[in-house]
């Protein structure tokens, strides 16, 4: 049987999940300059292996409604009763997803799991990209126990570097007053060099990515 274009994206990533432990090592005939190994996968397979290593949790979305159905089974897999997101336009995939959500400021103390977008996805770490100019703002990067990134193939990028220069772009001379990266969960090893996550933010993070590159 003839695999989907969905398919083969999808073993590509298995297969590189399960040698995330394999550590690409630079080539001999690299020149001196190169701090970084270059690339010898995809940026969606080098991002998901980058963070796996950190623990956050990686779904590929072949379109919206892959996306629709990879949300519904991990709702009714994790028992989450709501989710709390102030982006409409993600709300309106909630919606269409029949996944129950608020956004309303009196619900925010409660909230066990929030949804967000981001601005970019930096590949070489397994990094996300978010500021205070998105429509989420500051505080749900912060305070859910859990929170759902929702991100496109276009907001994927190679290095922090193009990430910034893109986000340069963006805002032009209205650059936002907080831009951050977020890399897995919350942890510290403060107490006793024991790890814990969810210490000082979300204890899990998952990054939902929609490919969009069709579009």
């Amino acid at each position: 049987m003839k695999q989907t274009s969905k398919e083969k994206i999808l073993d590509n990533i298995k297969l590189a999940l399960k040698n995330k432990a394999i550590k690409p090592q630079l080539e001999k005939t690299a020149p001196d300059n190169l701090i970084f190994p270059p690339f010898n996968d995809s940026l969606e397979i080098t991002f998901a292996r980058e963070l796996q290593k950190v623990d956050g949790k990686f779904v590929f979305c072949i379109d919206k409604n892959d996306l629709i159905q990879n949300l519904q089974q991990i709702v009714e897999e994790e028992k989450w009763e709501s989710v709390y997101c102030t982006d409409d336009g993600i709300n309106k995939i909630l919606l269409d997803a029949e996944i129950p959500f608020t956004k309303f400021p009196e619900d925010f103390h409660q909230m066990q799991v929030a949804a967000t977008g981001c601005e970019y996805l930096i590949a070489r770490f397994g990094s996300i990209m978010v500021s205070s100019g998105q429509i989420s703002g500051r505080q749900l990067n912060v305070f859910p126990p859990t929170h759902i990134i929702i991100a496109k193939t276009s907001q994927l990028v190679p290095e922090i570097s193009d990430a910034l220069l893109q986000i340069q772009q963006k805002y032009k001379n209205n650059l936002p007053s907080m831009i951050t990266l977020i890399t897995g969960p919350s942890r510290t090893a403060d107490i006793e060099k024991t790890l814990i996550l969810g210490a000082h933010g979300p204890k899990e993070l998952y990054v939902f990515l929609i490919d969009d590159s069709k579009n």
